[in-house]
């Protein structure tokens, strides 16, 4: 169970960068289609704000370019304070230049950055931030 240090939420917007279910390769994952895995990131989302994150989401396309443009105008809709990547971006091989063009669209953005393993342990990440952000 989480202690009070970590439940809090953050101070300032955050911004979940993931990859669009409609991109993934459901081959890899049998149990696992689109339709789930849009009700799993809707769930994360809502536990995101009954947990009190002022969240706002990026669901990205495996294309670099157009991956980077995205994330940017979020960024210029406004300050971060924290950058979440998912799991689907960071943990495939195939995406390590989608996950390298994300990473540098945020460089300079002052938010810090935390990294979930599904949509279930977004809030957790966050948590995460959050400490960072306190220290």
């Amino acid at each position: 169970m989480a202690n009070e240090e970590f439940s809090r939420p953050t101070a300032g917007r955050i911004l979940t960068i993931g990859l669009h279910p409609k991109s993934l390769d459901y081959s890899r994952f049998p149990d696992l289609d689109e339709q789930k895995l849009l009700a799993r990131i809707e769930t994360g989302h809502a536990a995101m704000r009954a947990a009190g994150f002022d969240a706002v989401s990026c669901l990205v396309g495996t294309d670099p370019e157009t991956a980077e443009r995205e994330v940017r105008a979020r960024l210029d809709e406004g300050p971060v304070a924290v950058a979440m990547i998912g799991g689907a971006i960071r943990l495939m091989p195939e995406h390590t230049e989608l996950f390298e063009r994300i990473v540098e669209a945020l460089r300079g953005s002052g938010a810090v950055l935390c990294f979930n393993t599904s949509p279930e342990t977004t809030v957790d990440a966050l948590r995460r931030a959050a400490r960072l952000l306190d220290a």
